[in-house]
């Protein structure tokens, strides 16, 4: 039976306002989405990564030290194939397009660093017997700074990948360190000239010798970057297994001497482990928890979690802005890594911003000390940034006229059925 074709007394009934009620959202939820997409979620761990059979590989953890009689840390059978979590949050593809911190050496103040370290064959400097590393913590964060990477398998590599190293004993051969060690380390990290002294460690006690070589290393115009608290695994002095979920903030050293950019770290997650050791203070927070890198030895690769991982990425930023701007002082580019970062407790690096954002009187800003508060940036012309406000602007009154001209339509549907009731 063909289908009736309705006469025009009766076609195309007015619709309902319960109709447009529901239609109208939808189209304009549907083109919200279609303008500003919904960002997407990020892997929650970089350090696991899902084997050929389903099952779960799992990472050795790089120590901070070694017992007594323990063996030094052998190679890494795992090589990861996902791509850190780090890489994005740092931003590292659009951070390497302004700088890869040639010309700028960084200091690692650690246990050192073993000159066949994966990716930074050929770039490390040793002081004294620094470039034997038994433990591989040093060998882990230069490898977070400036290793390279040779474009083949998944990218591990550092945020300076032209910076060049240098390792500095830090610690013991097994890893213990003392205010004594550190200071030790600063001095000669500053007499080599350094642009970024990165000192992964926190000592729950300081002294005068040390706060003597934070001083001397920031007058002859080192960056020094440390870590506000240890690793969640216990002081680096070798004092482990203390109950850190009862203990209050306190002040660890060197990060607590003036001068220092003091660095706290943060997860895939943006929170801290549970029971981690808090700082009274610090100045930045950069990703330090499950961190993926290269060991001392093979090409195989570890993790690791605290404030040490977090301290190498910020050492590694500093490296890259120092490039960019070699007539920045240590103080303008310390001062430049913090005024760029992301607003929080404790503000968030933004490798990107510190790259790329600029004073408004950039012509000087750079040849004289800035403020003490935050200075006001805007953003360059060819930053992405100001295009997605732009878009997410144009997206709310475009949305707000279709609106508008919806309800325009309801009102006329409602006063041509009153008409057409009155008529009858």
């Amino acid at each position: 039976m063909p289908l009736s074709r309705p006469s025009p007394a009766t076609a195309r009934p007015a619709a309902s306002p319960r109709r447009t009620r529901y239609v109208v959202p939808a189209g304009l939820c549907a083109l919200a989405l279609s303008v500003c997409p919904v960002p997407v979620a990020l892997a929650d761990d970089a350090s696991p990564a899902p084997a050929a059979s389903g099952s779960t590989v799992k990472l050795p953890v790089i120590p901070g030290s070694l017992g007594t009689g323990a063996a030094c840390t052998r190679s890494s059978p795992t090589t990861m194939t996902v791509v850190p979590w780090t890489h994005a949050v740092l931003g590292l593809s659009g951070a390497r397009a302004y700088s890869r911190g040639a010309g700028v050496t960084v200091a690692v103040v650690d246990t050192g660093v073993a000159t066949g370290t994966h990716g930074l064959k050929g770039r490390v400097e040793a002081v004294g017997d620094a470039a034997e590393d038994c433990v591989g913590h040093g060998s882990f964060v230069a490898g977070l700074i400036a290793a390279a990477y040779d474009g083949t398998g998944t990218d591990f590599g550092g945020l300076a990948p032209d910076a060049g190293i240098l390792a500095v004993r830090g610690t013991d051969a097994r890893g213990v360190a003392d205010a004594a060690s550190v200071a030790a380390g600063i001095r000669a990290a500053a007499d080599a000239r350094a642009g970024v002294v990165a000192v992964p460690l926190a000592l729950s006690r300081g002294s005068e010798e040390l706060t003597a070589a934070v001083r001397y290393a920031v007058s002859r115009d080192c960056l020094v970057v440390a870590a506000a608290v240890p690793d969640s695994t216990g002081d680096v002095t070798g004092t482990s297994g203390a109950t850190a979920q009862a203990a209050p903030a306190a002040r660890y050293w060197p990060a607590s001497d003036e001068g220092v950019l003091s660095v706290l770290d943060f997860g895939p997650d943006g929170a801290r482990p549970d029971g981690a050791l808090r700082p009274l203070r610090a100045d930045l927070a950069a990703p330090g928890d499950k961190v993926v890198g290269t060991g001392p030895r093979g090409t195989g690769n570890f993790t690791g979690t605290g404030a040490s991982f977090a301290t190498a990425h910020v050492a590694g930023a500093a490296a890259l802005v120092r490039s960019r701007y070699p007539d920045l002082s240590a103080e303008e580019a310390a001062r430049r890594l913090t005024g760029t970062a992301y607003p929080a407790d404790v503000p968030r690096l933004d490798t990107y911003a510190a790259l790329t954002v600029v004073p408004h009187d950039a012509g000087t800003a750079a040849s004289r000390p800035g403020p003490a508060g935050r200075v006001v940036l805007s953003l360059p012309d060819d930053d992405p940034g100001p295009r997605r406000i732009a878009v997410a602007v144009g997206s709310v009154g475009l949305l707000a006229l279709l609106a508008a001209a919806s309800a325009r339509g309801v009102i006329r549907a409602r006063r041509g059925r009153r008409g057409a009731t009155e008529e009858a």
